[in-house]
């Protein structure tokens, strides 16, 4: 039964919606009137979509708690507002989109609402991946940058992703201010559109595209012709296929053998069951491709372009897929190799965040340069500092390259990784002697993840607070960091880190699901067996997965 409130608000938002065919959907569900219809509807009408880690993000379809044309008019007339009491906005605003189900709509509707208020508009060719966005913002001196994509969420969602002036994702305290001023609004039929067709709307050609390899190709040069590599390469049904070729030709490098299933953009991501290089099953096609045509190295990108995974072959013929923060630490240490002649390389800054390996620090001191650490996201991590940035990563694949993009960026990745494997494959070795190289000389650290599926998160976290573990996996806890005030020059944030001898344990909610997300680090000193070191780094990582699992359940 749908209650006389939830009708009014569905009827009073299908009268205010611009998209006949949501008006329909919503009329569909208030005319059936069934249980399923009801709990639908309480769903959709039971609060809207806010600004989470760079923008909103929800499945597409009618009603404030979902992704929909009048959800971007909203929130878009919110950012002309904001930008405009903040100054003139000449500059204008850069509007990409990916491929995803009602992607380009969105796209369009943003740039009307932009152009009504007066603001110039850059629509990029279409579909683009993420990286280009964020690149075209700076290129272009913009005000800022609307990205409509959802990355590697499920096929029926889709999300905004705004970007500031600076290239990067938005940050406290802008979010928090454009979300008020969402809800300030008044009627959407009274926010003011602007034509497609008209002279605020400017369409640039491929002169970004080329701009953009140009930058993340600086100094690769013909790297590849020495030691030709075989590579195959999915871009897993998104829209980073075109840009990804070029600039792997751009940097010098054979054509990779592309996973012909994979190749071309499609919403309903039908060969994966996740549309995301980290999920089991994920590469399974290129993995397959990969060992029928012997190659040296898979590349996979997400959806939008802005995760790399990197695979290659092991002893037996085995393929393994490197984790983000193994891949990190590879690409850290070749691209401080490639800058190391640059003035001032004390200067230079690596940077990574709380819950990724502690390798790359040990890198960085061995190299005499700056390194960082700071919350989850990039919006944090490219604007960590002082110091000149030379890369930055998560552990969830995500990493970036040199200077040319202030975010992510899957393709920049690509071509470090590809140098890097290039270099070694000149040498007679592989990416996997160059880690055991990495771990030889700083030791071994071991990371993972634990998950745990919850409705009650923020109660588990406040019982952990109400009484810490003295220990953990038989290990006594020597110091715990509770960041829900802030501290280490780290903005408040729902984080727990206990440190333990030669551990770290990390716990935090998801931004996005009813979960709590455990990372596991084991530190073994350099020196002696490294295979011994790394069993003896399983074997204690395998105690305290059980040990926090244990902990969090009783809470949970």
């Amino acid at each position: 039964m749908i209650s006389a409130d939830l009708r009014a608000r569905a009827e009073a938002w299908i009268a205010d919606d611009p998209d006949p065919d949501d008006q329909a959907e919503l009329r569909v569900l208030l005319a059936d009137g069934g249980p399923a219809a009801a709990a639908e509807l309480a769903d959709r009408f039971g609060g809207r979509l806010e600004f989470g880690t760079a923008g909103l993000r929800g499945a597409v379809a009618a009603g404030p708690n979902r992704m929909n044309r009048a959800v971007v008019r909203a929130a878009t007339a919110a950012l002309a507002g904001w930008l405009r009491d903040r100054g003139p906005v000449a500059a204008g605003v850069v509007v990409g989109c990916d491929a995803r189900h009602g992607s380009a709509a969105f796209a369009d509707e943003a740039a009307r609402v932009l152009a009504g208020a007066d603001i110039p508009v850059y629509l990029l060719p279409r579909p683009c991946p993420t990286p280009l966005l964020a690149f075209s913002v700076l290129r272009l001196s913009a005000a800022a940058g609307v990205m409509i994509t959802a990355s590697h969420n499920p096929a029926a969602d889709n999300g905004y992703k705004l970007y500031l002036g600076d290239g990067a994702q938005i940050v406290p305290p802008a979010d928090a201010e454009i979300e008020a001023a969402i809800g300030a609004l008044g009627p959407l039929a009274g926010i003011p559109l602007g034509p497609l067709a008209g002279p605020l709307v400017r369409r640039p050609g491929d002169e970004l595209a080329e701009a953009y390899l140009a930058a993340i190709t600086a100094g690769a040069g013909t790297a590849g012709t020495a030691a030709p590599l075989r590579i195959v390469y999915t871009p897993m049904h998104g829209v980073a296929g075109p840009l990804m070729l070029r600039a792997i030709a751009a940097a010098g490098f054979a054509a990779p053998h592309v996973v012909a299933a994979q190749a071309d953009p499609d919403p309903d991501f039908p060969t994966v069951a996740f549309p995301n290089p980290e999920e089991p099953g994920a590469l399974d096609l290129a993995l397959a491709e990969a060992r029928r045509t012997g190659a040296d190295l898979v590349l996979a990108s997400d959806p939008d372009g802005d995760r790399l995974a990197v695979a290659v072959p092991g002893p037996g013929g085995d393929w393994r897929r490197l984790t983000g923060d193994q891949l990190g630490a590879l690409i850290g240490s070749y691209l401080l190799d490639q800058t190391a002649a640059e003035p001032d390389p004390a200067d230079r800054l690596v940077v990574t965040t709380i819950v990724s390996s502690t390798l790359l620090s040990s890198i960085a001191a061995a190299a005499g340069t700056r390194y960082a650490e700071t919350l989850t996201g990039f919006k944090w991590i490219v604007r960590a500092g002082p110091g000149r940035f030379v890369f930055g990563y998560e552990e969830a694949l995500g990493y970036a390259a040199g200077r040319a993009v202030r975010d992510k960026d899957g393709m920049g990745a690509a071509v470090a990784v590809l140098g890097l494997a290039a270099r070694a494959r000149r040498e007679g070795r592989s990416l996997l002697d160059v880690y055991d190289d990495l771990e030889a000389a700083h030791g071994v650290h071991l990371t993972a993840q634990l998950t745990l599926r919850t409705t009650v998160p923020g109660q588990v976290m406040a019982a952990l607070r109400t009484a810490h573990p003295a220990a953990l996996g038989g290990l006594p806890v020597l110091s715990i960091t509770d960041l829900a005030a802030g501290g280490q020059g780290l903005p408040p944030s729902d984080v727990i880190i206990y440190r333990l001898a030669g551990a770290r344990v990390v716990i935090r909610p998801s931004g996005t699901e009813p979960k709590l997300k455990v990372y596991f680090e084991v530190v073994r000193p350099p020196g002696g067996d490294l295979a011994g070191a790394r069993q003896a780094a399983a074997d204690r990582l395998g105690v305290l997965r059980a040990a926090a699992g244990k902990l969090l359940a009783s809470h949970a």
